[in-house]
């Protein structure tokens, strides 16, 4: 869901942070406010996120687990553009660019859950972006139809669907092996 349609400066962005506490993002110079998230929604945010935490605790993994509202400002070498958007989780694995309030840089795998109001934004707007940023596996997870959608980057730094589990079955991540999700416990 847009704030506005004009464009905002950055700065512009940031005075709107301080004087709001709703998730609000920035991309491409628009601003883009979430809607509170659904008691499924949160349900399943904080199962995937337990998920995420048992199976990096267990590994010994230096990456680490981020639920939202955490603010990613994506960064990349030959981009310039501010960008500062809010998943609802991140997996990190290169730890370098945490510091107090966000993270910068790139997570290695990102998790969206839709919403009915916001779905164009996570399913079109964000794909697109954190596959321009090299973000290595991105979860799309639609509580609507009990259904996941993983995209994976490629060697041409292109998106591909890797799997797609809908009600049933488990989903894997590429990037954390031997990491699945019981769909059947998830959307319970």
């Amino acid at each position: 869901m847009l704030a506005s349609n004009a464009y905002a400066s950055f700065e512009e962005y940031i005075e709107l942070r301080k004087k709001n506490d709703a998730i609000i993002e920035y991309i491409d110079g628009i601003i883009y406010m979430s809607p509170s998230p659904s008691t499924k929604h949160q349900r399943i945010s904080g199962r995937l996120n337990t998920k995420f935490m048992l199976y990096l605790e267990g590994k010994g993994s230096t990456c680490e687990v981020f639920q939202a509202p955490y603010d990613i400002e994506l960064k990349k070498e030959g981009i310039s553009a501010k960008t500062i958007v809010i998943p609802d989780l991140s997996v990190i694995c290169d730890k370098t660019g945490l510091n107090e309030n966000k993270y910068i840089g790139v997570p290695t795998l990102i998790v969206e859950i839709l919403s009915p109001s916001n779905q164009s934004h996570d399913l079109i707007t964000k794909l697109n972006l954190y596959m321009q940023y090299g973000v290595k596996e991105y979860w799309i997870v639609n509580p609507m139809k009990n259904a996941i959608t993983v995209y994976c980057l490629n060697n041409d730094g292109l998106y591909e669907q890797a799997d797609i589990k809908v009600n049933t079955g488990e989903i894997c991540s590429f990037v954390l092996p031997g990491f699945s999700v019981s769909l059947d416990s998830l959307f319970a």
